[in-house]
């Protein structure tokens, strides 16, 4: 079929246009505001983009329009729709769905979907599950909101059949522990499952539509203020997740977050399995880059790895947990994940000059960016940290968490925020912090502290959800 995808830059969906050109399909799509990775896959797969959402394209007459969640009926402050494609499309009564219903009917159905939800590390925790499967020759397909290193591409349909799955000998013996796919299908899914809702028209959670047989319940907290009033909104419709879990499925939840407790009390009608606290099924002993994999407190393996960051050794227990659901044992996981690369854009060492380095990191909530710089400051020791960030996401546009930064940043040396476009006094926030934070209403501007400020052996942590004004280039060529 012809799908024309909008809002196809975005992971998620740029993700389903590369399955979707994978499978066969004929693929374009429209967008506004284009930044890498996704935009350099799109490009590389040869799929038509067109700028903007013009209702002339209506005239593309695809079988189907998938619509992404970036689309709404908003209008302009002079009336006039601000997507006037999809005006178009409903004024002609044409086809349409959303990614997440698209991807469940054409891609999903008949295989066995684990899916990685959670507030923080969705990304870098189905990167690693996604990684384990294939090192123990289960060639899984994947859906992953980031390029992970590993394979280099953010989606794949995986081995065209159960028998091409099983024609490379699983490192540990794993054999699906169900009936498997229908003929043509890849015996395995992993997937990024988000909490955000699926399109304008249908406000559930996206994860919903996915049927996973495997769950992982990563964390949860606060998030998506310009959609959740409350905790108790989001920790409604993770249960909603919960209850699309067969019986025969296994639910992997953090033990450590109180939040998810309260979920699972809704109802849990799954194999249970936990992790990261003492009493958990599965926890670890010793630092986060080099430790011992407990199962009820007795060790089953043992990784060294090159990630650093409680957050990330939380992530790694998780994806082994989830593994062990369908055949995997964690000696196999562990073995599988001192191979791991993280994702891009996850630490990602951007360059080096005159002793200064300068990473990109996705962090954009209080919390991951308090994990993200506690992960660096655990690897550098006492080097300086500056860091460098934008409060972009919506919730953080809102100022509905602002109050957090001091407490996320605390371990940095400095802290350098870019402003513009927040409807809140950074300088004001971040006043507790003194002289240890600096605030920018631009991005040279911002550039011009950092460089002032930087000297040789400092370590400059970009975080942003966005492209960030390609900051990172900039900082090493002023440096330079």
């Amino acid at each position: 079929m012809h799908i024309h995808i909008l809002g196809i830059c975005g992971t998620f969906m740029g993700g389903l246009a590369a399955l979707a050109r994978e499978a066969g399909h004929k693929v374009t799509g429209c967008d506004a505001g284009v930044y890498p990775p996704m935009s350099d896959q799109l490009r590389a797969l040869d799929i038509d983009l067109i700028e903007g959402f013009g209702a002339d394209q209506l005239a593309l007459a695809p079988d189907v329009w998938v619509v992404g969640n970036v689309v709404s009926r908003a209008r302009q402050a002079d009336g006039t729709p601000r997507f006037p494609l999809m005006e178009a499309i409903l004024d002609a009564g044409a086809t349409y769905t959303s990614g997440p219903e698209w991807l469940a009917q054409h891609v999903l159905r008949g295989r066995h979907v684990l899916a990685v939800a959670g507030t923080h590390g969705k990304t870098t925790t189905t990167s690693m599950l996604a990684w384990i499967l294939e090192h123990a020759g289960l060639q899984p397909g994947f859906l992953v909101g980031g390029v992970p290193s590993n394979f280099g591409i953010s989606a794949r349909l995986g081995a065209p059949t159960l028998a091409a799955a099983r024609s490379a000998p699983p490192t540990e013996g794993a054999v699906p522990p169900w009936g498997g796919p229908a003929a043509g299908r890849s015996a395995y899914f992993v997937i990024e499952a988000d909490e955000y809702d699926t399109a304008f028209f249908d406000k559930r959670s996206k994860f919903v539509h996915y049927r996973a047989r495997t769950t992982v319940l990563n964390n949860l907290e606060f998030d998506h203020a310009d959609i959740f009033d409350d905790l108790a909104a989001i920790e409604r419709q993770f249960h909603h997740l919960v209850r699309t879990v067969p019986a025969s499925g296994r639910v992997v939840v953090n033990g450590l977050e109180a939040s998810l407790s309260r979920v699972l009390h809704m109802g849990c009608w799954s194999e249970l399995r936990s992790f990261g606290a003492a009493v958990s099924d599965f926890s670890a002993q010793g630092e986060p880059h080099a430790f011992d994999v407990l199962e009820r407190g007795r060790p089953v393996a043992r990784l060294d790895w090159d990630l650093t960051g409680v957050h990330n050794q939380l992530n790694a227990l998780a994806a082994i947990a989830a593994a062990q659901h369908v055949g995997v044992t964690p000696q196999a996981s562990a073995s599988a994940l001192g191979e791991f690369l993280n994702v891009k854009r996850r630490m990602e060492v951007r360059g080096t000059v005159n002793g200064i380095v300068v990473y990109d990191d996705f962090a954009h909530h209080p919390t991951a960016i308090r994990t993200t710089v506690d992960g660096l400051r655990r690897k550098i020791g006492t080097q300086r940290i500056l860091a460098v960030f934008e409060p972009r996401s919506n919730t953080m546009k809102l100022g509905a968490m602002k109050a957090q930064l001091p407490w996320s940043l605390d371990q940095a040396d400095l802290s350098f925020c870019h402003a513009g476009g927040l409807d809140w006094n950074a300088a004001e926030v971040l006043a507790p912090m003194g002289e240890k934070a600096r605030v920018a209403g631009d991005i040279d501007e911002l550039v011009g502290q950092v460089t002032q400020a930087a000297r040789p052996g400092d370590h400059i942590l970009c975080m942003s959800n966005g492209g960030f004004g390609n900051v990172h280039a900039k900082l090493l060529q002023a440096l330079g």
